[in-house]
């Protein structure tokens, strides 16, 4: 890992530049305890230039052609290809979100794929003619951008979830306003930079990362402004209510992904070995800090002991440790792993038992945990505790399997493992979730079909065309029309 710390500016108007204020923030490595680097700490003078930029920016990249927009991104997936860049963002994720080897080649390896996915998005920017209900009449309809996008991405995979906050909405023709995380500003800086070096103009994509004690009150001042049509925010569900609530106020819609608690059943005609490796993989990738991370193991009866003995052999071969050298690292912050240990210690007085783990923590580290027991009404089973814990819970029948994954307010994603081919489509069918794997992991996502929360503690909306366009419909009458009302 390296020693030396970065710097990140801001990004406003296509200029690289400290706070208006000057002021900065550390970012804290949870494993070494130590700063690895400072960001500057947009101020309120600040968040208004950047909204005003991309404002200013607007009018002329809407009207981009959408091959021009690709083009630029797909330029920016070129830079995000090479190894250099990727040997960038595998050292600020390690340095910043003590994230493992496995998890930055993920990030980096997919960052160019991610980007040029998004870049295809212009294939589906098409409208509609069609006749009119006023005689002689002619509609048509057009997908058009909203204006201003206020994005705010996450640090637990981000590479792929900045470029999905940023580019998305630009492909449409928007323009984007960019909270990266204050835990990986750095990270999420070389994001901005490939794009821009893509060939965006500048005020189109606008950075301007933010201290945690700022963020209310600046957060609530970008969301009021005029100019932001749009809001979107993939992180905890605490934090997208506040959002939400924000942006009622001024009636500006959201996309929020939020939190998962995504239910795994194993059915007893389960492939033990493979289903116990895939709530091993589903439940402790990146200590658990996925949104769509295994937390809760629904199993048939039947299905217990060998999945027991199976999960307890899989879960022997991941080593705990530093983020360079081991499968599981540190949690984001010591605070939070304190937390996690927290609903394991309140799971165990209400009756859970510890089948996997020992129900400590040292600094940021705790290791893999499995729970037997765990139901409805317990916090660890309606919370999501986003680390490597996973709740267990035994079922008899299927119908009881598909009503507890159910009773939850997550709805992000789930798997369901069985060899019946009936019983497989007809239990993932029944599931309330944006996603669901027949005999896979649940932190599968479909590229081009991405992720989104069926409401409640997931959040809702998408990132895609659809919810990054308006549908405006424009009518052309006829040059002679009579108004039989009126009688003229």
């Amino acid at each position: 890992m390296a020693d030396s710390i970065s710097f990140v500016p801001l990004l406003i108007d296509g200029k690289y530049r400290p706070s208006s204020t000057n002021e900065t923030f550390p970012v804290f490595n949870s494993y070494t305890n130590t700063v690895v680097s400072t960001a500057s700490s947009v101020s309120s003078d600040d968040c208004r230039a950047a909204i005003e930029a991309a404002h200013r920016a607007f009018p002329a990249w809407e009207a981009t052609p959408p091959h021009v927009r690709r083009e630029v991104l797909l330029r920016g997936a070129q830079i995000m290809d090479s190894d250099e860049w990727k040997q960038k963002m595998i050292d600020a994720m390690t340095r910043e979100t003590s994230s493992t080897q496995a998890w930055t080649a993920f990030n980096s390896g997919m960052a160019a794929i991610f980007t040029r996915s998004v870049a295809s998005m212009v294939n589906e920017l098409k409208g509609d003619t069609f006749p009119s209900s006023t005689p002689g009449g002619q509609v048509f309809v057009q997908r058009r951008a909203h204006g201003v996008v206020y994005s705010v991405g996450p640090w637990n995979a981000p590479a792929n979830l900045t470029i999905r906050a940023a580019a998305t909405p630009i492909i449409c023709g928007n323009t984007v306003v960019l909270r990266p995380s204050e835990y990986s500003p750095l990270t999420q800086a070389l994001i901005v930079n490939a794009l821009q070096e893509g060939g965006l103009p500048a005020g189109v994509l606008n950075f301007i990362p933010m201290s945690a004690e700022a963020s209310p009150t600046l957060t609530s001042e970008i969301i009021a402004h005029p100019y932001v049509r749009k809001i979107t925010f993939t992180g905890s569900d605490r934090v997208g209510k506040i959002i939400a609530l924000e942006a009622a106020k001024h009636l500006k819609p959201c996309i929020l992904e939020l939190g998962g608690k995504a239910p795994s059943i194993i059915l007893a005609d389960a492939d033990i070995d493979q289903a116990s490796r895939s709530v091993v993989i589903g439940g402790f990738m990146h200590s658990g800090q996925i949104c769509v991370s295994t937390e809760r193991l629904i199993v048939q009866r039947p299905a217990l002991e060998p999945l027991l003995a199976a999960l307890k052999q899989h879960t022997a071969t991941l080593d705990l440790g530093g983020p360079e050298t081991a499968k599981i690292s540190s949690v984001f912050s010591a605070k939070h792993a304190e937390h996690i240990i927290g609903l394991i210690r309140e799971a165990e007085i209400e009756g859970a038992e510890i089948v996997i783990g020992d129900g400590a923590r040292k600094g940021a580290l705790v290791q893999p945990h499995m729970l037997l027991g765990v139901k409805p009404g317990m916090r660890l089973w309606e919370k999501e505790s986003f680390g490597p814990v996973v709740a267990m819970s035994v079922v008899d029948t299927i119908d009881e399997a598909v009503e507890l994954a159910n009773a939850s307010e997550y709805s992000l994603a789930a798997a369901v493992w069985t060899k019946d081919v009936y019983n497989a489509i007809n239990v993932a069918m029944r599931l309330r979730a944006g996603m669901a794997n027949i005999n896979g992991a649940t932190t599968n996502i479909e590229l081009f079909q991405g992720l989104a929360g069926l409401g409640g503690a997931s959040g809702y909306g998408r990132f895609d065309v659809d919810h990054f366009t308006d549908k405006r419909i424009v009518t052309l009458h006829p040059p002679e029309r009579k108004y039989p009302f009126w009688n003229m």
